[in-house]
């Protein structure tokens, strides 16, 4: 188990206020630790009105980050995330900052079967990799999502405006290299009115920066980029 500090420069994620943790948050290991990514939709969840008495899912909540930001703004929240090392830091860190959230092991939309929502926030797997096949064990399960970095977001774009009751909100996070423009088709065909809604330019982190070479050899990368976009795409259900 080890505690990770919670710090991008404010400036980079627009204001983010109250955030609900001491600055650090427990990660075991192989749980994806938070980044500028989780900043951002932090900041874009309170932009976009989540409030006291909305039923939030969190999906991929890993380190459960998000999960507590919906859960200090007075929603009801539940966490799902595959990892069980992932669930077990969720709960422990809702036990320490002592907010609620309901966090259970699934894939996907398995953990909620029969249940709606007002709101869905995800920050899922989306870094491109050599390997088509999502990993199904270790750190990479937090970040590798095949060979355009689209296996999880697909399906979140297809599987989760099921949950969602009339009007209700989805948020997801992810970089400009896994396609944000398939990710509005997806959810426009879904019956969602979807746009991208956010962008910050970061430096490449340690993954991105693993695999440079790859990236740029399959054209997803420009070799005079250092750096990444991160969106937010934000989706309203008809």
């Amino acid at each position: 188990m080890r505690e990770v500090p919670v710090s991008v420069p404010e400036a980079e994620v627009g204001s983010v206020h109250d955030l609900p943790w001491p600055g650090r948050m427990v990660c075991l290991p192989g749980v994806y630790s938070p980044q500028a990514d989780s900043l951002l939709l932090a900041a874009a969840m309170r932009r976009e009105g989540i409030r006291p008495g909305m039923e939030v899912l969190d999906l991929c909540t890993g380190s459960g980050l998000l999960a507590l930001h919906a859960a200090r703004l007075g929603a009801r929240v539940t966490a799902v995330d595959i990892s069980r090392r992932a669930v077990a830091s969720a709960r422990l860190n809702s036990a320490l900052t002592r907010l609620p959230v309901s966090v259970h092991r699934g894939d996907l939309l398995s953990a909620v079967e029969g249940r709606s929502f007002d709101a869905v926030v995800s920050n899922p797997p989306y870094v491109p990799a050599p390997s088509a096949a999502p990993p199904r064990r270790g750190a990479r399960r937090a970040w590798d999502a095949g060979l355009d970095g689209r296996i999880v977001v697909n399906r979140i774009c297809d599987e989760a405006p099921a949950v969602l009751r009339p009007g209700g909100l989805m948020l997801i996070v992810h970089s400009a290299l896994s396609c944000p423009e398939e990710t509005v088709r997806r959810l426009s065909r879904a019956g969602m009115e979807a746009s991208v809604n956010d962008r910050i330019v970061i430096p490449f982190g340690p993954v991105t920066r693993s695999r440079l070479a790859w990236l740029r050899a399959r054209g997803l990368l420009a070799t005079h980029m250092d750096k990444e976009e991160l969106v937010v795409i934000r989706a309203r259900k008809r």
